[in-house]
């Protein structure tokens, strides 16, 4: 499944580099989650980087994408981000 970032995002760009898909980006309000490229960290860490550093909560379960483990393993592997 991917993550969400609420409203209540302050900002504080600290979600922005921790994320090894590059899912992560500026929306027009708050930072958002790109739903294709978001592995949940899986290919990468035991867990989501972006909650970890996250100092307000912010970041949740997207809940109209709802993957298995073996789906987010697949689509990191679609992602092709160590090809030269």
């Amino acid at each position: 499944m991917a993550l969400l970032i609420t409203h209540q995002c302050i900002n504080c760009d600290m979600c922005l580099p921790e994320c090894p898909n590059e899912a992560i980006f500026e929306g027009s309000k708050v930072y958002e989650i790109d739903i294709d490229r978001c592995t949940e960290c899986v290919g990468f860490y035991e867990h989501q980087t972006c909650i970890a550093v996250c100092p307000i909560d912010c970041i949740t379960p997207h809940p109209e994408h709802i993957e298995t483990q073996v789906q987010l393993m697949e689509k990191f592997k679609g992602l092709n981000l160590f090809k030269s």
